[in-house]
């Protein structure tokens, strides 16, 4: 997702983004651990880059995770 994207979405959206996104980290990184293969580092890094951008933004705007 684009950061022009996220800058648009409200603190609760971002904070909901936020919560998804982390259950797929989690979910990719899970995989990565049973097979020991890591067939997905793209979309492993895209998702920790989008994570750090949304929490770039809601310390911005100075609103609590």
């Amino acid at each position: 997702m684009h950061i022009k994207d996220l800058r648009s979405l409200s603190t609760d959206s971002l904070n909901e983004k936020l919560d998804t996104l982390r259950l797929d980290l989690s979910i990719e990184m899970r995989k990565i651990a049973s097979t020991g293969v890591a067939n997905k580092k793209a979309k492993v890094r895209e998702i920790k880059r989008t994570v750090a951008q949304i929490l770039t933004l809601i310390n911005e705007r100075g609103a609590k995770q």
